[in-house]
């Protein structure tokens, strides 16, 4: 994967907490991203308050974008290091940054007035959401009610160190783009669809995911292609290595790739949340080569790979 040299990259969509947050209670669900997570799976279920929704309509407007106690968001480092988009060639974080922007045009693209743009946080060890407190074992995630897409870069290490995954710039993309697919799903209502702690292989929560990942495919079809504010597009080259990489990575986060090798060893189809390493990959090609997110319906189709 092969960024442009000599754009700038907009860091509007990222908070950059760094330096820690504090575990407190918190409204809604959070929606896994890419089945990833120190213990095998994604959040799936954060502390919730009583008498708290199932995440699907947001909080309140005032809460969106809100700072737990003990947080600050600052940019200025990444403001330093990513003045130049070529950064991002040799820069996790600014490779980041630039993924966020692209995605999130791209979806502004595709939905126009239905897509609203919203942050990614980069947090260190733990954060506070609106969905209640995370730590870094989470894996990345996205919390309905406050809208936010939630990380610690440190994330992409562990999915080489402990999955085994080949790893790489367009993985980490990729892992972004799935977090943004659950974002369009809560602005669809599409999460609505599904009830909370659903699980089975056949399970809302496993559509939700597939459709993610479908999602996630969609844009990288375009990522070429899709413009910026400077209309050039911040991402000049995909290759194959990237996409078979990609491909790995799924794999390797799926239920029953995590069950088999991360967990007791017994695969536990009935326990599945984000689908099997076959599905993931499936449904990641499905947007990729067609790049038409309505291509990615997982819940119109019994035949889910």
């Amino acid at each position: 994967m092969r960024y442009r040299e000599g754009g700038d990259i907009d860091l509007s969509g990222v908070q950059d907490r760094r330096g820690g947050g504090r575990f407190g209670g918190g409204r809604g669900i959070a929606v896994g991203g890419g089945g990833l997570g120190i213990v095998g799976l994604l959040v799936v279920v954060l502390l919730q308050l009583a008498g708290g929704g199932d995440g699907s309509t947001g909080a309140a407007l005032g809460e969106l974008a809100g700072l737990g106690s003990g947080e600050t968001a600052d940019n200025s480092e990444l403001e330093a290091s990513c003045r130049d988009s070529g950064a991002a060639n040799e820069s996790v974080d600014c490779a980041v940054a630039a993924d966020i922007e692209s995605v999130q045009d791209f979806w502004t693209s595709a939905l126009g007035a239905a897509y609203r743009p919203t942050d990614t946080v980069f947090f260190s060890g733990s954060v506070q959401t609106a969905c209640g407190g995370a730590s870094s074992g989470s894996g990345p995630f996205y919390c309905p009610a406050d809208q936010l897409v939630y990380i610690d870069l440190s994330f992409f290490d562990q999915l080489q160190s402990q999955f085994g995954a080949r790893g790489g710039l367009f993985v980490n993309a990729y892992v972004i783009a799935h977090e943004y697919g659950h974002h369009v799903q809560n602005l669809l209502g599409t999460n609505a669809r599904v009830a909370p702690g659903e699980t089975g292989p056949r399970s809302g929560t496993v559509r939700l995911e597939l459709q993610a990942d479908c999602y996630a495919g969609a844009w990288a079809h375009h990522a070429e292609t899709v413009p910026d504010e400077s209309g050039a597009p911040l991402i000049a080259e995909i290759t194959r290595d990237d996409i078979d990489r990609a491909l790995d990575a799924a794999a390797r986060i799926g239920d029953d790739f995590i069950q088999e090798n991360l967990g007791g060893g017994r695969i536990d189809q009935d326990a599945f949340t984000h689908g099997s390493s076959e599905q993931r990959q499936k449904w990641f090609m499905t947007g990729y080569e067609s790049g038409d997110p309505r291509r990615c319906d997982t819940f119109a189709t019994d035949d889910l790979g």
